[in-house]
């Protein structure tokens, strides 16, 4: 068992602290506009969003571990932890990720998770912190690596290394980085389109690390506008309780005024704008998905059920 792995999120707190607070005083002192930086009660959401993450991640990674647990003691493949094998292990879940991540975008049910990550209209440090309550729904993507052999302790290692990676690049205080950089990883410039609301930019940059997966498989876009961040419909709330859950809420009550089982079934695994044919059009889904994605975009745009607050 690979014990004598570092837990890299927990090292890497005073790093995320430090960093939002440079950043925070950086708009102190030199503002850009109203729109950038920093508002109070965003950022308090974010960071609330964020711990009680801690929390849920605790609960959902018993059930997690136990099948991953289970998977990886049927399987006769074992992958040595080297350093070679750690770098070939990063990079499977970084390809495993991104389809996580495209999925978690065009699939409504997996949106109801993700969306909470995108329900802040502020592009900055604290909005790396705005992490859903419900994740437990990444496990099957990873499914693959733990059936080659992948320890789960290892694939929770790299899963790790991901996700500290993603925090710098929520800044608008990064501008572009040098073409070769631009071209392999994943940056502020490309991170910020993914969070924007515009049509051009819908549904585009799920990499984690490496941007190459996007421009791989036709879902990239560079940035050549100044995005506009959050949902093509916004939520008018701070409370955490409701951004976790508004989603969840609408995919109920959409499922409950469902006319048929195959309309039941497209409000949960359809695109989160679809509707059912000869619906009323929806505002929110403006915009095609990238190359092969099912139903309309919907990255920054659930259907107008799906945003309207009880």
């Amino acid at each position: 068992m690979p014990s004598n792995l570092p837990d890299v999120v927990l090292w890497s707190i005073p790093a995320f602290v430090l960093l939002t607070v440079v950043e925070m005083v950086s708009y102190r002192l030199h503002p850009d506009d109203e729109a950038a930086g920093y508002e109070a009660r965003d950022a308090a959401t974010s960071i609330g969003m964020g711990l009680g993450s801690l929390f849920f991640d605790l609960l959902w990674k018993i059930p997690v571990v136990a099948i991953h647990t289970a998977v990886y003691e049927l399987t006769p493949l074992r992958v040595p932890v080297l350093w070679w094998t750690v770098l070939l292990m990063l990079l499977a879940q970084d390809f495993c990720y991104y389809w996580s991540h495209r999925g978690h975008h065009v699939i409504r049910v997996l949106w109801a998770c993700h969306v909470v990550h995108h329900s802040s209209r502020k592009f900055n440090l604290s909005t790396a912190l705005r992490q859903p309550w419900t994740a437990f729904s990444s496990w099957p993507f990873y499914l693959p690596m733990i059936a080659c052999g992948v320890h789960p302790a290892a694939l929770a290692f790299c899963s790790s290394v991901n996700l500290v990676y993603q925090f710098w690049i929520h800044t608008e205080r990064v501008g572009k980085l040098p073409r070769p950089v631009e071209y392999v990883l994943n940056t502020p410039s490309h991170h910020r389109v993914h969070h924007a609301s515009q049509g051009g930019y819908l549904d585009r940059n799920f990499g984690g690390i490496l941007i190459l997966w996007d421009r791989l498989f036709g879902s990239f876009a560079a940035e050549t506008e100044r995005p506009v961040y959050g949902l093509t419909k916004n939520i008018a709330t701070y409370n955490p309780l409701r951004v976790a859950t508004h989603e969840y809420v609408a995919i109920v009550r959409d499922v409950r005024s469902a006319a048929d089982w195959r309309e039941r079934a497209g409000r949960l695994f359809r695109g989160p704008g679809w509707q059912p044919q000869g619906a009323a059009p929806v505002a929110a889904a403006t915009a095609p998905g990238p190359a092969g994605a099912p139903g309309p975009a919907g990255t920054a745009g659930a259907p107008a059920a799906a945003e309207r607050l009880a």
